[in-house]
């Protein structure tokens, strides 16, 4: 790899001070890593014997960081139904039924629409996932893989704690350290308090995080409740799921004030998924009483079942717009905020924020160009009228994405994806489907005339 001088139209760090460069340049050294960040001729005259590539109509900012999501086949085809009767009519069939073939094949989608949308980060809660590990490391995207675990009695058919170890033990640290992997739980109500302990120590005995879902819906925290006395961040301290060595809570939308504090001072980070949150009408989570507390919110797009895209910008305007509607306050969660849920905050929920997340030296170059000639992003305005970031906000789609870097690899150029075949990889999914759509209908037979368009394709 050799050292490249990016030069943009503007720069934007994400530095504390929300510092925005006009004609700036970030310079990426032979490791992959960011040595300069500033003014685009100043770094140009400094570095001299550097390349340099020019991007006079492109905004140069950290690439986006989803902090909760999973691969998956099923978009378009499990609808209309709240969360907990969504999971048994349609997603805990399908795991029952999914193989490691079709699994790695909805990672390498997956990984693939969200750097083409400008997400250089995903946290992917998934199955059979040494082919998510390999997807990663094939396409140059950083994932923090969770195994989508379940030990119970009731839930056999998920990934087992087993699994789950040999997981760490052959890829924590791989692709060049783009490819972490934690402990997952699917949720706590599927496990055995065995289990429970084990997972904890796991996270310790690894030095890797802990994930799974809490306060999703209202039926989460009646059903824990009923089964264990107390709401749902109480069971998961009780049952010393807490203790690990970091926490990543998914959802969060039923909170009350005492677990607000617990997530605080235990310093567990949120990611929060607005559009699932709606689309499966889970409730709106309370992100500006956890930002201020000081949680680490970062935002997530869940799966591609739920959402049905995996496209932070739309995850970055609907936050802002669910705040706004929930909360009856048009000033809810400024546009700042987003764009730090989206990068630097978002990192920080992963404890990743010394690495990456924002454009500063000795950071890895993860980072996006997004276009700025566009009608989307016009007018673009500095100076007491900046609109910069209220326009990635309301504004930008992920089709806007003209580059993405990972670890100093471009992966995306022009709007295309360099480091795998797109159209493969979609006929590689659509041959796929098929089978595991017969497989789960063989499975669940009455289920076949809930949704004909899933009949038909099976």
């Amino acid at each position: 790899m050799q050292p490249l001088l990016l030069r943009a139209g503007h720069v934007l760090p994400m530095t504390a001070d929300d510092r925005v460069i006009v004609d700036g340049a970030v310079l990426v050294d032979a490791a992959g890593r960011i040595a300069d960040v500033g003014e685009g001729a100043d770094l140009e005259r400094r570095h001299a014997d550097v390349a340099v590539r020019r991007l006079p109509d492109r905004l140069l900012m950290p690439g986006l960081i989803n902090t909760h999501a999973h691969s998956g086949l099923l978009r378009g085809t499990a609808e209309g139904l709240p969360v907990w009767e969504w999971l048994q009519r349609y997603i805990d069939p399908m795991h029952r039924v999914v193989n490691a073939h079709e699994a790695e094949i909805a990672s390498r989608l997956c990984y693939a629409e969200s750097l083409l949308a400008g997400t250089t980060t995903i946290v992917d809660m998934w199955r059979f996932m040494d082919g998510s590990a390999r997807a990663a490391n094939d396409l140059g995207i950083r994932a923090v893989l969770v195994p989508y675990v379940a030990e119970h009695p009731e839930h056999d058919y998920f990934e087992s704690y087993d699994a789950n170890e040999r997981l760490i033990r052959a890829w924590h640290g791989g692709g060049g350290g783009r490819v972490n992997v934690w402990v997952g739980l699917e949720h706590l109500f599927y496990a055995v308090p065995s289990a429970w302990e084990r997972a904890a120590a796991m996270s310790r005995h690894y030095g890797v995080g802990f994930h799974t879902h809490s306060n999703e819906s209202r039926v989460d925290v009646e059903e824990s409740l009923r089964r264990y006395g107390v709401r749902p961040l109480r069971a998961l301290e009780r049952a010393g799921l807490l203790d690990a060595h970091r926490v990543l809570l998914a959802h969060c939308c039923w909170l009350d004030a005492d677990e607000i504090a617990v997530i605080a001072e235990r310093g567990i980070g949120v990611a929060h998924n607005p559009v699932s949150n709606m689309k499966l009408a889970s409730g709106a989570a309370p992100v500006q009483a956890l930002l201020d507390a000081g949680v680490a919110v970062g935002l997530g797009t869940d799966g591609e079942k739920e959402n049905n895209n995996l496209d932070l910008f739309e995850e970055m305007k609907t936050a802002s717009l669910l705040a706004k509607f929930s909360q009856l306050d048009a000033a809810a969660l400024d546009a700042w905020s987003i764009v730090r849920m989206a990068t630097i905050t978002g990192a920080r929920a992963l404890g990743l924020d010394a690495d990456i997340g924002s454009l500063e030296a000795g950071k890895a170059a993860d980072l996006i160009a997004v276009r700025t000639d566009t009608p989307r992003m016009t007018p673009l305005l500095t100076g007491p009228y900046l609109n910069l970031h209220q326009n990635l906000v309301h504004a930008v789609q992920g089709g806007d994405v003209d580059l993405t870097m990972v670890a100093g690899t471009i992966v995306v150029e022009g709007g295309k994806l360099l480091s795998a075949d797109l159209r493969a990889l979609i006929d590689d999914a659509n041959a796929a489907v098929p089978g595991l759509f017969a497989r789960r209908a063989a499975l669940t037979p009455e289920q076949r005339s809930v949704n004909r368009g899933e009949t038909r394709t099976a």
